[in-house]
């Protein structure tokens, strides 16, 4: 065809294009959008309309609107209910049987969703979706986070067109590690920032692009937020607000909570309290000094999880603003129950119980001003008791402390009640086929040449408009960290399992859920015979869910060794210019030998700044210069090995060095190095599991201070001239 036949045509098909009504539009458009935020480690009993005394108006206003689910399940942990909701298979099915950082490339536990269970993201794109993701991803295997990737299992590999947010499990609040798209970045430095009003402006401006250019496509939007996972840091005034709320306790919260509960109609008029957890003293036992303590603890809980209620306020507005809030389908919820890894004291610092560490009363009191601020902090299991009222135990166990937690739908095109309560027995797998059959679409069979595996979920869709209806899911299990469970009928088996202990010696529990809605009262030996019925039909669903073997290891994992993770390579080249490398991805210096050598230039006028640094007050190691002197700190969670050099940098071209020889157990030398010629030491302790939940910044301390040496000072940027840092490893 010639050119000029070739432009005619391309006229002829502008001008047909341009003069189509908007009303031939094609049919995806007039599907609903689909809205679908995930709030993190929020107790079944945090959300005002489903009981709690913290509030949240905006989001009890939203139930107002639609429905509220109270046997809605979850899988009792963060990576593995992502992978479940956004898949509709379960967790073991789909290669994510505990958090992403904890693979270890087995079929269950990829760290990663497998390329044969297609996210919705990707089955809506298909038909015709704009697909939307801000906030918390952790579905990648965090070696591959790295700037350079791999990116197939970043959200825009699997089937967002739009990324916005983090990708590790949780992060610093003021100062979080973000990702854009295929991209890592810095956080905006405006003052006040903070991440949940971050997360919602760009879900905003999503949208409204969206809506801009493509308001011929319907959008899925994926919102899932950082709070109420620690570190738990709000603005002041939300803190403050909660003055004095909490000074009757734990115990009496949840007794205030259970009748609020009865009230709204969330339980059974006759249900009562599980038995208090191990271990969690009565709170008149407590001493003022506690009791102050662990008041602050629950006041900044509260209001960091009000915070995070007005702002998806905010994003509810606009959404009606823009016209479309009354055409989405809209759920709520919560990925796992309240955390229990503040422990029994709380944590001002998170990576110390990540060592096997926890703060000391004293510790604790010490950081009472900066909880809220820039303490890492995370609250004493009272409370978390507190938060999953009524049910026992906690987020990473499956008793229904761990797995029960709060869903609102709304949908007014198909939801006509408003307020109403649907206590049909329910599953994050179940999210897919809802959105599915609202759709009115199928899973595929095949996506773009890969097999895939059918959808365990079950559609919701039927208790839209049946309120009484019976519950069309029947049997689920449950396993998380060889803690055990199955609902089949009404009635429930469950095991705690201590870990270290052989699995054969969990003893299981037995309640009947559909009389005991708070696992109260344990029948297992007065039906012996319903127990041996259940364990059994566990031991079939483990089976045909690629549950076994089981696992109970958790924090150790990071050290197996991850196929193709750059972080086994024993040495490193660094730019200036790197963006915050994960601490996953980065060089993993733990209880061996290593080096770090900076190439500098050293101007007549001197130099400072911070030549390379991995983590933040929690824990950490960086290498600066300051007052002429080279130094490197090491924060081993808050223990402060500090070696300055006894000699001046020289003018010119340098190599400045830290090297590590490690002597033994978590223990070792220091060495500082100025061109080769030793200029101090130190003997020190190292830290044996994570160092830093913050990664690693070359030619500056990119987010929070490791020494306190330079807070206040930014970025501490290296003022010279630093040509690269070269990190070396011992084999371990």
């Amino acid at each position: 065809m010639s050119l000029v036949k070739c432009g005619a045509l391309a006229i002829f098909l502008l001008a047909a294009s341009a003069a189509e009504p908007l009303s031939a539009q094609p049919a995806a458009a007039r599907r609903p959008h689909v809205v679908v935020v995930v709030l993190d480690d929020a107790g079944f009993a945090d959300i005002g309309s489903f009981g709690g005394d913290i509030r949240t108006p905006r989001l009890d206003g939203l139930a107002a609107e639609g429905l509220r689910y109270t046997q809605f399940h979850t899988t009792g942990l963060c990576s593995p209910s992502r992978a479940a909701l956004l898949t509709g298979r379960n967790h073991h099915t789909v290669g994510m049987r505990t958090i992403a950082n904890f693979a270890t490339m087995e079929a269950n536990n990829l760290g990663r969703i497998t390329p044969h269970a297609a996210t919705l993201a990707e089955m809506l794109k298909e038909n015709g979706y704009s697909t939307l993701a801000v906030g918390k991803w952790h579905l990648a295997p965090l070696h591959e986070t790295t700037p350079g990737g791999p990116f197939d299992n970043w959200p825009l590999g699997k089937g967002f067109e739009r990324f916005y947010g983090f990708l590790d499990g949780g992060t610093d609040q003021w100062k979080p590690e973000l990702a854009m798209d295929n991209s890592l970045i810095d956080p905006p430095r405006r003052p006040g920032y903070h991440l949940t009003e971050d997360l919602v402006d760009k879900a905003i401006g999503f949208v409204q692009q969206q809506q801009s250019s493509r308001p011929d496509r319907p959008f899925f939007l994926y919102l899932s937020l950082a709070a109420p996972h620690a570190p738990h840091q709000a603005p002041p005034e939300f803190i403050k607000a909660y003055a004095g709320q909490f000074k009757d306790g734990w115990d009496s919260a949840r007794v205030r909570r259970l009748e609020k509960m009865r009230q709204l109609g969330i339980v059974p008029p006759g249900t009562q309290l599980a038995a208090a957890n191990p271990a969690i003293p009565r709170w008149e036992t407590l001493s003022p000094q506690e009791r102050a303590l662990y008041e602050r603890f629950q006041e900044v809980y509260a209001g960091f999880m009000t915070h995070a209620d007005a702002h998806l306020g905010r994003l509810f507005d606009a959404l009606r603003d823009l016209g479309v809030l009354d055409e989405s389908l809209v759920f709520v919820m919560s990925d796992n129950g309240a955390s229990q890894e503040g422990g029994l004291l709380g944590s001002t610092n998170i990576i110390a119980g990540a060592n096997g560490e926890r703060p000391t009363l004293a510790a604790n009191l010490a950081q009472f001003g900066d909880l809220g601020g820039h303490a890492h902090s995370n609250y004493p299991l009272g409370w978390s008791q507190a938060s999953n009222t009524p049910f026992p135990r906690y987020k990473q166990n499956v008793h229904f402390g761990g797995v029960r937690d709060p869903l609102i739908v709304r949908w007014p095109a198909g939801i006509a009640e408003r307020g109403g309560i649907r206590s049909q027995f329910h599953h994050l797998i179940d999210v897919v086929p809802t959105v599915l059959d609202v759709a009115g679409l199928q899973a595929p069979t095949v996506l773009r040449g890969v097999s895939q595996l059918p959808i365990d979920g079950t559609s919701m869709r039927y208790s839209f408009s049946a309120p009484g209806s019976a519950s069309t899911r029947t049997t689920q299990y449950f396993e998380m960290y060889g803690h055990r469970g199955l609902y089949h009928e009404g009635w429930k088996a469950v095991t705690y399992h201590e870990k270290g202990t052989p699995f054969e010696q969990d003893r299981w529990e037995l309640y009947h859920v559909a009389e005991d809605f708070s696992e109260s009262r344990n029948l297992a030996a007065q039906r012996p015979e319903k127990l041996r019925e259940l364990v059994a039909l566990w031991e079939r669903e483990a089976r045909a869910r690629g549950v076994h073997p089981l696992d109970d290891r958790t924090v150790e994992l990071r050290h197996v060794a991850k196929l193709g993770a750059p972080n086994e390579r024993l040495r490193w080249v660094l730019y200036p210019g790197t963006p915050v490398v994960n601490t996953n991805a980065a060089p993993d210096t733990k209880d061996r030998s290593y080096v770090i050598r900076a190439e500098v230039e050293i101007p007549r006028a001197g130099a400072e700044g911070v030549l390379a640094a991995h983590g933040d007050m929690t824990g950490g190691w960086t290498l600066f210069v300051r007052d002429g002197k080279l130094v490197h700190e090491y924060n081993r969670v808050g223990e402060r090995f500090r070696l300055v050099s006894a000699a001046a940098i020289p003018v010119g071209t340098r190599t400045l060095e830290y090297r590590f020889t490690r002597t033994g157990r978590l223990t070792g030398v220091g060495r500082l190095f100025i061109d080769g010629r030793p200029v101090g030491e130190v003997q020190m302790r190292t830290l044996p599991n994570v160092l830093s939940y913050e990664g690693l910044s070359v030619g500056r301390d990119a987010l929070n201070p490791v020494s306190p040496s330079y807070t206040g000072r930014g970025e501490f940027p290296f003022s010279g001239r630093l040509q690269r840092v070269v990190i070396e490893l011992g084999s371990g």
